[in-house]
C-alpha cells in the first residue's frame, strides 16, 4: 500500500515522502497515530505544488546568491585597527568584523560563520572568501589600515 508520511517516521521516512508499506502495518499502525495518510488525487497534486514551488525557492536563492557574488568578487574591503610599531595589530580582525563590514558595503547578509579567511594579525591586505550559497562563494579582499 502507498502512503504518503505525515511527520517523520524513523526507519521509514521523511515527513511528505511517498512510501510503500504492508497493509496492516498501515491500518494498524500509521494511520490510528495519524503518522501516514492514504495517498489519493488531492495528495498528489499537493506533493507536486509543494515540490515545485521549493524548487522555484530555490532556484531565487541560486540566482539572488549569485547576484550578489558578482557585486563582492574582486572587491576590497577596508578595515581600520590599531596596531604597534613593528606593523601587528592589537589583537586580530575577525570575520564577524568582515562580515559587518561586507554587509554594510555591498547590502547583504553575510553570515560570520561563512566568511573564510586567514588569522589577520598584522596590516596589509588578504585575500577572503564569502559562501553565499551551497554552490556560491565570492572571493574578495581585506585590507587592514591603521586607525
Amino acid at each position: 500500500m502507498d502512503v504518503v508520511l505525515n511527520s517523520d517516521v524513523k526507519g521509514l521516512g521523511k515527513k511528505g515522502e511517498k512510501v510503500s508499506v504492508s497493509e496492516g502495518y498501515a491500518r494498524n499502525f500509521l494511520f490510528p497515530r495519524k503518522l501516514a495518510s492514504e495517498i489519493n488525487a488531492q495528495l498528489i497534486s499537493e506533493l507536486k505544488n509543494k515540490e515545485s514551488s521549493e524548487k522555484f525557492k530555490a532556484d531565487e536563492e541560486l540566482k539572488a546568491a549569485k547576484a550578489n557574488a558578482q557585486k563582492i568578487n574582486g572587491q576590497t574591503v577596508a578595515l581600520k585597527a590599531k596596531g604597534g610599531a613593528n606593523g601587528k595589530l592589537f589583537g586580530s580582525i575577525t570575520a564577524k568584523e568582515i562580515a559587518v563590514e561586507v554587509n554594510k558595503k555591498f547590502n547583504i547578509t553575510a553570515d560570520k560563520r561563512k566568511i573564510i579567511v586567514d588569522d589577520i594579525k598584522a596590516f596589509g591586505t588578504y585575500n577572503a572568501q564569502v559562501k553565499l550559497h551551497p554552490k556560491v562563494t565570492a572571493d574578495f579582499k581585506v585590507q587592514v589600515t591603521e586607525l
